[in-house]
């Protein structure tokens, strides 16, 4: 064959349309398995490669993805949660996966951001990671929806649209923690984060918790609860408050593992012994979790499925398919700050 390979060229060596190979080149569920093998074994032949501008073009399509990332305060100057860390690792590989592109960006970094990416064709959709204060950032989710912007956001229940969200089962995971208490016969529990609608996640796993506690007859002393922020700092000064007001317990649920790693800290500093005093669980399994002394126990959220769910449902929402809610299964992770 003289000059460069066309998809004419390998839709007349398959024997099927040319529409027929751009849909298999762009791995379309359309097209069947043995087909799309047939196309891509001819294209290789053909030392045929896809010209993306001409594609996009076409489709007025970008084959980008853009994922918007919350500023959070951190120790270091990444001002990025560690848990969500874990989380990029696995959507970059799952649009790698889907033959997409990845724009990554702070939220903060523009005051109309959404026009930055999908208005202006950069990003077919967007991935919202961390959203802060949720009552603040209502009124983004609301024109993301106005415009008909295809998004997911990991977390947070975007109002009337559960199927944008996917999350763990914080409220189940909140159970599993007291069930680990009670199991461990520590009842005199405490808890830190945020429980209120500012902070959704942090709330429902403050509701599974207390839910199953009473369930089996034991409550949650209002005075044996401090307000933190999901930072090691933030645990530190709650625990540091219970700790100078004199409140004993014998168990603290954190609302994730950078409060409870702060809790830990101010509980050593006052010579209180974690487990034997105060066993600690703490909430999302980040790396470090397990190299804390001592180790952490804690409720994993899986961010491998997470992150691949996130890609996934984005894409069917940019091809207009049915998207469901997705709801991941939380597991109790148990180490030696609970034993």
């Amino acid at each position: 064959m003289k000059g460069k390979a066309t998809s004419f060229d390998i839709a007349h060596y398959a024997g099927v349309s040319q529409s027929t190979v751009s849909r298999a080149l762009r791995n379309s569920h359309l097209v069947n398995e043995e087909t799309r093998k047939r196309v891509f074994d001819i294209a290789k032949k053909l030392n045929y490669k896809v010209d993306k501008n001409a594609s996009n073009l076409r489709t007025q399509q970008s084959s980008t993805l853009a994922l918007l990332l919350f500023e959070d305060p951190t120790s270091d100057e990444s001002q990025i949660n560690p848990f969500f860390l874990a989380m990029l690792g696995s959507i970059t590989r799952a649009c790698a996966k889907e033959g997409y592109d990845l724009l990554v960006s702070f939220q903060s970094a523009s005051a109309d951001w959404q026009a930055d990416y999908e208005d202006s064709h950069r990003a077919d959709g967007i991935i919202l990671l961390g959203y802060g204060d949720y009552i603040d950032f209502q009124p983004k989710f609301n024109t993301l929806l106005e415009q008909n912007t295809k998004f997911v956001c990991w977390g947070a229940t975007v109002d009337n649209r559960p199927d944008l969200t996917v999350c763990c089962d914080n409220y189940g995971g909140g159970k599993l923690a007291a069930e680990h208490f009670i199991a461990h016969s520590r009842t005199d529990c405490a808890f830190i984060g945020d429980a209120s609608d500012h902070s959704p996640e942090f709330f429902s796993r403050f509701q599974g918790f207390k839910d199953e506690l009473l369930a089996n007859n034991v409550k949650i002393n209002e005075r044996k609860m401090a307000n933190a922020i999901s930072t090691e700092e933030s645990g530190y000064h709650a625990t540091r408050s219970l700790i100078a007001n004199n409140i004993k317990f014998n168990a603290l649920f954190a609302a994730s593992d950078l409060i409870a790693i702060g809790a830990i800290r101010a509980l050593k500093e006052a010579n209180i012994n974690v487990p034997k005093d105060v066993a600690v669980v703490g909430f999302d399994n980040i790396a470090i979790a397990s190299y804390v002394n001592p180790p952490l126990t804690t409720i994993e959220q899986n961010t491998t499925v997470a992150g691949q769910m996130l890609v996934e449902n984005l894409l069917k929402l940019i091809r207009g398919e049915e998207v469901r809610s997705t709801l991941l299964p939380p597991v109790l992770i148990s180490r030696k700050s609970s034993s």
